[in-house]
């Protein structure tokens, strides 16, 4: 089953495909080469979940966006303080070629643009007999989780014409912001916007800063931690030239864009975005690349000035309807099937706020869990916040499910309820309790799995589970001897806080135990059926009744009474044994339940 988030790129990637806008780089006559048509989005999530669409392993090179990384490694070989007297963190308002140096100290305005990009070049160290570019390559290496390579044809091109960039290197020679002959260092840096990389590539080294500089795919140490923020900062400030300003302003991420037609855009602690499509603005930025990135910052709420601390997971507990039922008590034969395909229906308890980079892994186990498992329910009563974009992926989700048995439903909504409603769940699959959502779901399995509803048919007293070992003169005493008691529909068998002289067992309808919490509040504890048995705890060991029982509908009970109980024990010592026997059966099956979901719930 595809993701709600797949379908978005897809989306996208209709959207902007025929945009005919911009122009292949052709100052460099090997670029000039690239497929126009080429178009490719990917997003890698900091725990290394990939989507992608379009041309996204296409080759091209790196180009500009090289320069965030080798900033990196210029960093970790000579520290911040270094790095700053040499090249400054400035917005520079100018192209990327342009000749931006300081008046007076010849120091560029930022490693993003040439200038500083050569600068940065030179401070990079040659070390254990690896060259600068040696150096850069397995440093982006790691980063992109694989091996990259340069484009040969690419840098010659890059360096037959490359006059600007050698200029730029002498000038930053003559106020020994590179203290050494620029032109190994010019080189070096023609080869280094000369790797190859893909889409995908981008989306993982995106990733890899969005993941404090370790790779999600490798898990490999690829930036060091305590830099990473000084190269997401200055991305954000100058990675996209002219256009940075207007850049943060609209999309609001970190990014690097490159002349090769790619993109790299982070959202810090959740996710990278690698766009690649080779015709150029007026700026040297991808005409679709720009479009995509503003799209997905607006439909999936990615803008930086959102809260960007990384949430903690969403996904809080999970459990089948074989470790937890409902509240009510069902037949026997139902129980059995529950117990035995209980896993068709599946619970998930989600906790804190809810926006694309917690709601994304949670539909990602969703789309896994769909082909297995018939009903799915969410729980949200630990969430204390919903976007509009989670409400309408697990809306895309739930309409995707039409085709197959499956059904998503909410409960514990609360005032999100409209939010979903308004992105298109019905108000049917939206339970104001994990129980009353449950009970739904159990009632539509069995219905399928016992070829018809959930019938509670009235019983006879020898039925009765409390009864089951008794011989036909027992059950004729019995009958002589237990009072007939009948409640209708909405009326009180028992109050919480009575004395308790009595026990009741159903012969039909249905009752529901109601414990009264936070004042005038009441959660259903159980539902019982015909058959069932009630008000035991209380009975045998004299303590107040703890909770009420209500008739849900029209009920007729028999009535064990103390007194007559007792009066067993005198005459009918082994008919009271069999009895009690039950009993303990029964709360021993009850607590065997109970320990089934405690360790269920604490999973």
């Amino acid at each position: 089953m595809k993701s709600p988030v797949s379908r978005t790129l897809e989306a996208l990637h209709r959207r902007y495909a025929g945009l005919k806008e911009g122009q292949v780089a052709d100052y460099i006559p090997e670029l000039a080469k690239a497929n126009p048509d080429h178009f490719g989005i990917c997003i890698a999530t900091r725990d290394g979940q990939l989507y992608e669409v379009g041309n996204t392993r296409q080759k091209f090179t790196i180009q500009s966006i090289s320069k965030a990384f080798s900033y990196g490694l210029a960093l970790e070989d000579r520290g911040e303080d270094h790095m700053l007297a040499k090249i400054g963190v400035e917005p520079s308002g100018d192209a990327f070629n342009a000749i931006s140096l300081r008046p007076g100290t010849g120091v560029p305005f930022n490693p993003m643009i040439n200038a500083g990009a050569i600068a940065t070049c030179g401070q990079i160290l040659t070390h254990d007999g690896l060259s600068r570019i040696d150096r850069i390559r397995e440093y982006l290496s790691r980063c992109a989780g694989q091996s990259l390579s340069v484009d040969e044809q690419v840098y010659r091109s890059e360096s037959t014409t490359g006059h600007r960039n050698r200029a730029i290197g002498w000038m930053l020679r003559n106020f020994d912001i590179i203290e050494e002959d620029p032109e190994d260092i010019v080189e070096a840096y023609f080869q280094q916007c000369s790797l190859l990389v893909t889409c995908t590539d981008l989306a993982v080294m995106g990733a890899t800063l969005a993941n404090q500089g370790l790779n999600p795919l490798t898990g490999e140490r690829a930036i060091a931690h305590e830099y990473v923020d000084n190269v997401l900062g200055v991305m954000a400030s100058c990675g996209m030239y002219d256009w940075s300003g207007e850049w943060i302003y609209r999309v609001g991420l970190p990014a690097k864009s490159g002349v090769g037609g790619g993109i790299l855009a982070v959202l810090p602690g959740q996710l990278g975005i690698g766009v690649f499509s080779p015709p150029l603005d007026s700026q040297g930025n991808s005409v679709r690349g720009i479009r995509v990135c503003m799209d997905l910052a607006r439909e999936l709420a990615l803008h930086l000035f959102n809260p960007s601390a990384v949430p903690p997971p969403a996904l809080r507990r999970s459990y089948n309807a074989s470790q937890v039922n409902s509240r009510r008590r069902l037949p026997q034969e139902a129980l059995r099937m529950l117990r035995r395909f209980g896993e068709r229906i599946r619970v998930h308890e989600l906790q804190g706020p809810l926006l694309f980079s917690t709601i994304e892994p949670v539909i990602r186990v969703l789309v896994k869990q769909a082909p297995y498992c018939q009903h799915i329910i969410l729980n949200f009563a630990h969430v204390p916040a919903v976007d509009p974009v989670s409400a309408r992926l697990l809306a895309e989700f739930s309409q995707s499910l039409t085709d197959s048995d499956s059904n998503l439903h909410l409960c514990h909504a609360g005032s999100f309820a409209r939010t979903f409603m308004e992105a298109g769940i019905p108000a049917s699959r939206i339970f104001a309790t994990e129980d009353a959502a449950l009970e739904h779901c159990e009632d539509l399995l069995l219905g399928d799995l016992l070829d018809g509803p959930i019938e509670a048919p009235s019983v006879t007293l020898s039925a009765c589970h409390l009864f089951r070992d008794c011989s036909e003169t027992d059950i004729a005493l019995l009958e002589a001897g237990l009072q007939t008691m009948n409640f209708e529909a909405g009326e009180t068998i028992i109050h919480s806080g009575d004395s308790a002289d009595a026990m009741f067992i159903i012969l039909s309808g249905q009752a529901e135990v109601l414990l009264r919490v936070n004042g005038n509040h009441q959660q259903r504890l159980d539902v019982f059926s015909p058959g069932m048995s009630f008000g035991e705890m209380a009975f045998l060991d004299a303590s107040p009744r703890s909770a009420d029982v209500v008739a849900l509908t029209r009920v007729e009970c028999r009535v064990l009474s103390r007194e007559f109980f007792d009066r067993l024990g005198l005459e009918h010592t082994g008919l009271q044994a069999v009895i009690l026997r039950r009993m303990a059966l029964q709360l021993s099956e009850r607590l065997r339940h109970a320990n089934i979901e405690i360790g269920a719930l604490r999973s």
